[in-house]
């Protein structure tokens, strides 16, 4: 089977704050709609602490195959697959795309696997306790799709699409087979 291609969504402010308290710092209406128009049909990763964290009536999100990632291996999430590791979680993928949701953790373990970063950027700083991990700019192409304002807040959708290796020279994969 072809792997999936693995998505990061998520919206970020300018020093990489995504929650705080267990909750987004934002709830910008456009953001949450191409949050959905963007993974429906797709398979939601998340850790258990953003499980948790979305409202009871939209658990399991509808129309996406949900899976969590917990370390407690009786954990229960009604609805959704859960494993105790990303690496068995993304085996499990029968999805032509997952989309890595969060939280801070998973984002973290998986940065280095992600082939696109679907990112709402919102033009402040905050103060969190947890953000999505920093992230070698060179290693993607960035296409901007404009900025919006809500609330008072400025935001941009960015699509950072990974850049392939191209070398064919047999010296760089010497490493890359254990």
């Amino acid at each position: 089977m072809k792997t999936p291609q693995i998505v990061h969504i998520a919206a970020i402010t300018k020093n990489h704050a995504i929650g705080e308290k267990g909750d987004l710092l934002f709830k910008i209406k456009e953001d949450m709609s191409r949050f959905k128009a963007l993974t429906l049909g797709s398979t939601v990763l998340m850790g258990r602490k953003t499980w948790e964290s979305l409202p009871e009536k939209f658990r399991p999100l509808p129309l996406r195959t949900n899976m969590v990632v917990s370390r407690n291996p009786d954990y229960k999430a009604p609805g959704a697959t859960v494993f105790t590791d990303i690496e068995h979680a993304l085996s499990e993928v029968v999805t032509n795309k997952v989309f890595v949701i969060g939280g801070e953790e998973i984002y973290k373990q998986t940065i280095e696997l992600a082939d696109v970063l679907e990112l709402t950027i919102v033009d402040t700083v905050m103060s969190a306790d947890a953000f999505y991990p920093k992230f070698t700019r060179g290693d993607f192409n960035r296409k901007d799709f404009g900025t919006s304002r809500e609330g008072g807040l400025f935001y941009s959708f960015v699509k950072f699409t990974r850049k392939r290796k191209t070398s064919t020279d047999p010296a760089d994969d010497e490493n890359t087979s254990d």
